[in-house]
Formats: structure tokens, sequence, C-alpha cells
């Protein structure tokens, strides 16, 4: 970007400033013809999947399954609970997008899906935790090149998983959503279907748990 402003100061030495309006105007349509053209492919892709074409699901999993992947493995701290809420995400899109009113992008609402499909596999993942637990099987061998880091930077993973394992759901998305994945405020009160400030209260509240829980174990 840098070297198209100083070669743009040039060419207006050597040239007239007319040429230049054109180059800039020619680059600004450019960029929003392509806004535009995304757009509109969004646009009829939520059509085709309100008229429940199969492919149209195989289309948006394709685009979106890896950041809702990621989303749902921060959120559960499960690989395999992760898998089976991915899995339902894409399940329900065709009856979830009835209620898609466009005024925000699919990919944040198949996270919106995935939010309000949470709850049993935070549960599901909770149980499957405790029963590794029990069969000590988190004890797994750690890295060779540094065998002490990687146990404690497990054992860290482990705590704060436990630690948001205590979370009311609601704080927990907003945790992960906000402090994890790094959205604005308003941008996981939109995912979740609340004010922005019932979102900011609920992310303060997960903080503070959090951080007492860590407290807690020596970490604070």
């Amino acid at each position: 970007m840098l070297r198209f402003v100083e070669r743009s100061a040039a060419e207006r030495a050597l040239s007239t400033e007319r040429a230049n309006a054109m180059t800039t105007f020619g680059l600004t349509m450019v960029t929003e013809q392509a806004l535009a053209d995304d757009v509109e492919l969004e646009d009829e892709l939520v059509l085709r999947l309100q008229r429940a074409e199969p492919s149209a699901v195989a289309e948006v999993y394709d685009a979106h399954h890896a950041v809702v992947r990621a989303f749902a493995k921060r959120l559960l701290g499960d690989a395999a609970s992760a898998e089976d809420l991915v899995h339902e995400v894409f399940v329900s899109l065709p009856q979830a997008v009835r209620k898609f009113r466009g005024d925000s992008a699919l990919r944040t609402f198949l996270i919106s899906i995935a939010v309000n499909h949470a709850r049993h596999y935070v549960r599901a993942a909770q149980r499957r935790r405790r029963a590794i637990s029990a069969y000590g099987e988190t004890n797994a061998q750690t890295s060779a090149s540094d065998p002490e880091h990687e146990a404690r930077r497990k054992e860290l993973a482990e705590l704060l998983t436990r630690a948001l394992d205590k979370l009311p759901l609601d704080q927990r998305v907003a945790f992960v959503l906000c402090e994890v994945e790094e959205r604005s405020s308003r941008e996981a009160a939109e995912i979740v279907g609340a004010p922005e400030a019932t979102l900011r209260t609920r992310l303060f509240h997960a903080k503070k748990k959090l951080r007492l829980a860590l407290e807690t174990e020596g970490l604070g």
C-alpha cells in the first residue's frame, strides 16, 4: 500500500492529476465491485438454504466449518464434543436459516447457532474430562523437546478448562467470544442475541470468577 502511494505521488509529478484521479477511481470501483459481488453471492446462498437445497448446505460447510469448529473447540475444550457440535450446527442449519434476517454475516449466524446448541455439548465435554481424569489418561507423554514446558502448558490449559466448566454457560460463551476469539463486545452480543451491556456484564463476571479460580490454584 505504501509503495502504491509513493508511486502515485511520482506519477502526479510526471502526468496530469486527471490520470491519477482515474487510476484511484478505478481501484476503488474494483474493490467496491468485489465486495458487492461477495454480498450478492452470500445472499443467493442464503436463499438456496431457505429453499432447502442440499448443495447449499454443503457449500456453507466447505466455506465456514473451520471457523465453527475452532469456536466449538475453544468453548468446549474437547475435540470430540466440538465435532459433535459442528455436526449439529450444519444439520440444524436448514431449519435455523428461516430465522436469518440478513442483518449479520452468515458466518456470524453460524456461530450463534453453535451457541444455541452448546449447553448439551458443554455437559458432554465435562463428563468426558471427568472420565479421562478418572482413568489417568491426562498424564499423556509430553513433548520430547521440552517436557517440563509442555507439561506446564498442559497443566495451565487443564486448569483454565476446569475453571471454565464452573462458569454459567452465558458467561463461558462471553469469555470465549471476547477473550479467546478476540471479538468485539458488539459482535459477541449480536451472536448471542443479547444487549451489548448485558454481554459486557457477563464477560466481567466471567473474568472475575476465572481470576479467582486461578488464584486459588496459586496462579494469580
